[in-house]
């Protein structure tokens, strides 16, 4: 058997020193407005974070969903959760970096030359009254979905353990409760202390770096989970613990390396009134 509980589950703490970490820069950085914007600027170290973090989760998913029909062949409400939810990770990753529209240097369609706030290639941009269809609804969806399932229903779940058992039934899993608190906290912090007009780009990594290590240590590790985890043998969770612990520092370096060929620093540079608005 694993061992269930998260804090003896190394990618959880890691991830959160991640996030904390990322945190200590914001607020480091919040008087030297070159740096906070290569910190949470498009194609930033932020940003950079989130496509590899959503786009490594979609990939977990995936294979669990694969998982899932090798061993039931047929469809049922867990494998099209698992499925769901690969394909909408998948979307996430590639709406944060527009499609790889401006790695591949491509001009955005007249449509979203005309309807995308940042005139991008995207969805969430897209021009919703006088706001994007990100901040008017999606932000909102998010913030009543993230509260709902990092706090109110494992606090719920602690006194009736049948709603984890509900959820789980549904392919879906509860994440523990204090690294969501953490989790939560940071995002508030983010939100108060941050004079940014991208301030909301940290929460999103916060969430991204959260619901990574969390989906993994669930349903690969078992922790905080009540039904078969992919690694039951406790020498091997423990080794592929410690080398996701590892790939979690490596997707930090490569963010930050990735902002730097992205030009971010040098279009800050030439562009001293960049996101003024």
């Amino acid at each position: 058997m694993v061992n269930n509980k998260w804090y003896g589950h190394p990618v959880i703490v890691v991830g959160m020193l991640i996030n904390v970490f990322v945190m200590i820069l914001a607020l480091v950085w919040a008087n030297d407005p070159p740096a906070l914007w290569r910190l949470v600027v498009e194609d930033g170290i932020v940003e950079w974070m989130q496509f590899l973090c959503f786009a490594l989760l979609a990939g977990l998913l995936g294979f669990l969903a694969v998982e899932q029909w090798q061993r039931t062949p047929k469809v049922n409400l867990q494998l099209l959760a698992l499925v769901g939810l690969t394909a909408l990770v998948a979307l996430a990753a590639l709406e944060e970096i527009s499609w790889f529209q401006r790695i591949l240097n491509i001009a955005s369609p007249e449509f979203f030359l005309e309807n995308n706030k940042q005139a991008e290639t995207n969805i969430h941009n897209l021009a919703m009254g006088s706001g994007s269809l990100h901040k008017v609804l999606l932000l909102k969806i998010i913030a009543v979905v993230g509260l709902t399932h990092n706090i109110i229903l494992p606090i719920v779940a602690r006194k009736r353990p049948g709603v984890q058992r509900w959820v789980e039934s549904m392919g879906l899993y509860l994440p523990p409760l204090w690294p969501s608190v953490i989790y939560i906290v940071l995002v508030a912090i983010s939100h108060l202390t941050i004079d940014h007009p991208r301030k909301g780009e940290l929460g999103e990594m916060f969430g991204a770096v959260h619901y990574l290590v969390t989906v993994f240590a669930a349903y690969y590790l078992g922790a905080n989970y009540g039904r078969p985890a992919v690694f039951q043998d406790q020498p091997d969770a423990r080794r592929v613990s410690t080398l996701f612990c590892m790939l979690l520092v490596f997707l930090l370096m490569t963010g930050w390396m990735l902002s730097a060929g992205a030009g971010a620093g040098a279009y800050i540079a030439t562009h001293p009134g960049f996101g003024a608005e």
